[in-house]
């Protein structure tokens, strides 16, 4: 695993912090950002997700970005330097597959809109038929969920950063939502059923 700076700040990109002042600090990220692998904090982090995005390189020199999605925690990780995914059937365009093929280079994006936390890396995919690792599709396919497996999507890591939290708008899948909300839930009911108890008090005391 290489420092994330050395293949994300190109000569133009040195020049642009160089002019405005940011050189600095970044020169100082270059040269103390080795990592071996990913730490148990992305690790967490990505066991954590339930969707990401990926950019891979068309052969016309364009980058192309592609959603993809799946239940939390369906982006596995295989160990410090690899990631793994099922490739769900889709439209069947195979953008990105086809973009493997000539150039494996991708990068990632994973957003936590709740914690406002965004983590970026590059790495080298491949992919692998169904049949030719079942013990490793057993491992990473969600089978509780409903889908139809086409292939893997290997991703050896080769730098990972963390992105600042500003801009990012925090948002909240149904899910997080009724969590959030499970403890005012209990304390509504708990309040119905003691205005109940009041109301039958009440109407007691009358026919008393």
């Amino acid at each position: 695993m290489v420092n994330y700076g050395e293949l994300a700040f190109s000569d133009a990109a040195k020049m642009l912090q160089e002019e405005f002042n940011s050189r600095d600090r970044y020169e100082q990220m270059e040269k103390n950002g080795v990592s071996d692998g990913l730490t148990d904090n992305e690790i967490l982090f990505i066991n954590n997700q339930d969707h990401f995005y990926m950019a891979s390189i068309g052969e016309n020199g364009y980058p192309y970005i592609q959603h993809r999605g799946g239940p939390k925690g369906f982006l596995k990780v295989i160990d410090n330097l690899t990631l793994a995914f099922v490739d769900f059937s889709g439209n069947r365009q195979f953008v990105s597959v086809g973009n493997f093929a000539t150039n494996s280079h991708v990068a990632v994006i994973m957003i936590s809109y709740p914690h406002r936390a965004r983590l970026k890396l590059y790495a080298e995919a491949k992919t692998v038929s169904l049949e030719e690792d079942p013990e490793l599709f057993a491992r990473i396919d969600p089978a509780s969920y409903k889908h139809r497996p086409e292939r893997m999507i290997i991703l050896t890591v080769k730098a990972f950063d963390w992105n600042c939290p500003q801009h990012i708008i925090p948002r909240y899948t149904s899910e997080e939502v009724e969590q959030g909300m499970s403890a005012q839930y209990r304390h509504f009911a708990m309040v119905e059923e003691e205005n109940k108890r009041l109301k039958s008090e009440l109407e007691n005391l009358k026919r008393s």
